[in-house]
């Protein structure tokens, strides 16, 4: 594989890859290093690289692989002060901060419903797509994204209760 050929069909995912290792680590600096550590891998293998039918899923799974490795190395488990105090923040917020409180929501997901949930919210990919990329089911992609989508919803809800209690109880 040529550098001109690795650069349109490998480089032209980054931004791609960038987004989708955001969804899993949260930090921005964290994603940037995924992808530029991935590139150089993807270099090294450059010449593997074409025994792979679809190459956007390929990189996709190893930008999971390497999210999950470096998850598992950061010890990343929320105690139970950890949940009061996430909890108590997040019912001070004001509610112009939707959109924030949503990738906060969707980000504290379990990894599959957070991976699906980007994947075809934000990614627009199709389930039977979704299904390749992750090894997993179309029924269970279904249904980790129902479960995901419910999960944000019921937070949503309770975000906008707790709001209004607030705005009725000061007038």
């Amino acid at each position: 594989m040529t550098q001109e050929i690795f650069k349109n069909t490998v480089f032209i995912l980054k931004d791609e890859m960038y987004r989708f290792a955001k969804r899993f680590v949260v930090s921005s600096d964290e994603a940037e290093d995924i992808v530029q550590d991935l590139m150089i891998k993807l270099w090294q293998k450059k010449e593997e690289l074409a025994q792979f039918g679809n190459l956007k899923s390929y990189i996709l799974k190893s930008v999971r692989n390497e999210c999950l490795n470096r998850l598992k190395h950061h010890d990343v488990k929320l105690g139970f002060a950890d949940l009061q105090l996430y909890r108590s923040e997040l019912y001070s917020m004001d509610v112009n901060n939707l959109k924030e409180h949503i990738i906060g929501f969707i980000n504290k997901l379990p990894e599959k419903q957070k991976m699906v949930i980007h994947l075809k919210d934000v990614e627009e990919y199709e389930v039977s797509e979704i299904s390749k990329m992750i090894d997993m089911e179309e029924n269970a992609v279904r249904l980790n994204l129902m479960r995901a989508r419910q999960k944000v919803k019921e937070q949503i809800s309770q975000l906008m209760s707790y709001e209004q209690r607030s705005i009725s109880g000061t007038i």
